[in-house]
């Protein structure tokens, strides 16, 4: 019995010692962009270990059920076989989640969960962001942890190894063999409560979750608390469903607050375009952020943006609506809003009942509808969303010539591309609508300039030019006069100290350009990227009532100018004077501005509770 429990004991502190290492090692990684103290690491390891004791005790069960096994059996070599095999398999997924979760962290500036699985459908795509060095690095880096943790666990083993080959008869020769197995047995049985105590957390109403360890207003080292093993599996049971489901309060209640939020009539617009029919333009930008232009003070990285911006109608105070592409999709053709566990272009079924700008402009206008992208139309389900949302024409990466598909780690390059969008603009049938989404500024930051030594600053410049010469050779042709172009980000992006707790992150620029613009105006009202469809569609006269999350900025009906914005497991709220980030794992405010929060976090709940109604409806 001694040496079971040894052997359990060296298991256990060995799984916890692992689970202590990897959040140094993460605040380490990480900590260009987020400096942390020796004082920091300590209160992280403290503030993290409940979770790390009640993970270890998850993986020492099956160890414990085969050591109650051996008190019959003896350790046998199959027994050993199988213990040591149990070992190889959680040391590569210790290692996996750990070497993951430390990399993924700069990309997406949350923990690691299942959601990372959803983009294994396409690899390619998904490796896209990353050098190969950078890839067989890790690699590397996986499997020296792999066998380290391994290594552990097998000296643990040791402790097992007797010369008999039974070590329940040598330990129990003296004292009667049955009796003593018994005895151990009832021992065992005894300790299964007290380790799914453990697991679960104790015995109160509230059972182990990541949000028990937070405890900074600094959320990186809320973040570096978390256990990665636990975050994972965590994460499984909000990613079961299809379906999301956010009740915070009477449904009476939220449809009050929803009916004063969003109102689907046009009245009184000021006019915006010259023509109710122009050809319609609208480029996502990758990931540009208001960071990276005059809203951020870097007048330097997006000069043509800028310009572009008061030249033309400039919505000044737009934010979007979630961290990832797929999403920022859907909430700028679909006007719909963004969750925080679940992308809804994943759900074919679902995303085909949204509405749609190309959709709306088919029916009522007989446009030609044309989407192009540079990367792979296949990712996250795009190719089901754009075509079910109405485009009837799409160009992508396989149309390409081999060495232009191969031009950037993403895709086609986006000067290619842009010289695509000009092609369209040119000899597409009249009217039309064409959607873009650039792919250049993403990371790995491969482009073929070299303005700035940061590599992301200087991909930002070189999307703005590619912009700035588009609409160069764009004003020259007489189809200029009767085209609206719209930019606008299809989310932000986190840079150095920006991220969700900072407004800055998710303020984006909303450019109106070409012939159609009837004179420059800055619009200061406070928007989202959902609100461009109602806001486009009022313009050209059009119902958007299909639209029921999206608003028309320039309606007298719009008199409560809200924003919000979603990412993992959390929300940010903005008005015209606050501004509030709240985190859903440990229900509270990270970062606020103003006296107002709890109004902004009211209506924030209602939107999500609206939004996950409607979308189960579906």
């Amino acid at each position: 019995m001694a040496k079971r429990a040894l052997f359990l004991l060296k298991t256990y502190l060995w799984t916890l010692l692992i689970f202590v290492a990897a959040k140094i090692a993460f605040m380490l990684c990480n900590g260009a962009d987020h400096p942390v103290t020796f004082s920091d690491m300590c209160d992280v390891v403290r503030h993290g270990l409940s979770l790390d004791l009640s993970t270890s005790l998850y993986i020492l069960s099956v160890p414990f059920l085969l050591m109650m096994l051996s008190v019959w059996t003896g350790f046998k070599r199959w027994l050993r076989l199988i213990l040591l095999s149990f070992f190889a398999i959680i040391s590569l997924a210790m290692a996996l989640a750990v070497v993951a979760d430390t990399s993924l962290y700069p990309f997406w500036g949350f923990k690691l969960d299942a959601s990372c699985l959803q983009y294994l459908e396409t690899p390619t795509e998904a490796m896209a962001s990353v050098t190969t060095a950078y890839l067989v690095w890790r690699v590397i880096v996986t499997l020296v942890v792999t066998l380290l943790i391994f290594i552990g666990y097998k000296n643990a083993v040791r402790t097992l190894r007797t010369k008999s080959t039974n070590v329940t008869d040598q330990e129990y020769e003296r004292y009667g063999l049955k009796v003593a197995r018994i005895l151990e047995t009832i021992f065992y049985l005894i300790c299964i409560p007290l380790i799914v105590i453990g697991i679960r957390g104790g015995l109160g109403e509230s059972t182990t979750n990541i949000g028990q360890v937070y405890y900074s207003q600094n959320q990186f080292l809320n973040h570096s608390a978390v256990n990665p093993v636990f975050s994972f599996f965590a994460s499984f049971e909000k990613t079961a469903t299809n379906n999301v489901s956010y009740h915070f309060m009477d449904d009476s209640e939220c449809e009050k607050i929803i009916s004063r939020l969003y109102n689907t009539e046009s009245t009184g617009n000021d006019t915006l375009l010259t023509t109710q029919t122009p050809n319609i333009v609208i480029i996502l930008l990758e990931s540009l952020g208001g960071t990276f232009t005059e809203i951020g003070g870097m007048d330097d990285v997006t000069p043509n943006l800028n310009r572009l911006a008061h030249e033309g109608i400039y919505f000044a105070n737009c934010y979007g609506n979630t961290w990832r592409t797929d999403r920022g999709t859907v909430c700028t053709w679909s006007g719909y809003p963004s969750f925080p566990t679940m992308s809804v272009m994943k759900i074919p079924s679902k995303s085909m009942t949204l509405p749609n700008i190309a959709r709306t402009l088919s029916d009522e206008r007989n446009y030609h509808t044309h989407y192009l992208y540079g990367g792979d139309i296949n990712f996250t389900n795009m190719r089901s969303y754009l075509v079910s949302g109405g485009f009837q024409q799409l160009t992508w990466q396989q149309d390409y010539s081999a060495d232009e598909q191969k031009s950037a780690r993403w895709g086609v390059r986006d000067d290619i591309t842009f010289g695509t969008l000009y092609d369209l603009c040119t000899t597409l049938p009249q009217p039309y609508l064409i959607g873009f989404s650039t792919l250049s500024s993403h990371a790995p930051w491969d482009v073929p300039i070299n303005k700035f030594e940061d590599e992301i600053l200087n991909a930002f410049y070189y999307l703005d030019q590619c912009v700035g010469n588009f609409i160069k050779r764009l004003r020259q042709n007489p189809v200029w006069n009767n085209t609206l172009i719209i930019m606008l980000p299809d989310h932000g992006l986190p840079y150095k100290n920006i991220d969700e707790t900072n407004p800055l992150k998710n303020h984006i620029p909303m450019i109106w350009t070409g012939g159609a613009v009837k004179a420059p105006q800055r619009i200061e009202q406070i928007c989202n990227q959902t609100d461009l469809p109602a806001t486009l569609l009022g313009q050209m006269g059009i119902s958007h009532k299909d639209f029921t999350f999206s608003r028309d900025v320039m309606s007298k009906s719009y008199t409560n100018p809200i924003a919000i914005n979603t990412y993992d497991d959390g929300f940010s709220m903005y008005d015209d004077s606050n501004f509030v980030n709240y985190d859903f794992i440990s229900n509270r405010v990270v970062a606020s501005q103003g006296l107002d929060q709890e109004k902004l976090i009211r209506q924030a709940k209602a939107i999500l509770q609206a939004a996950s109604k409607d979308l189960n409806k579906r």
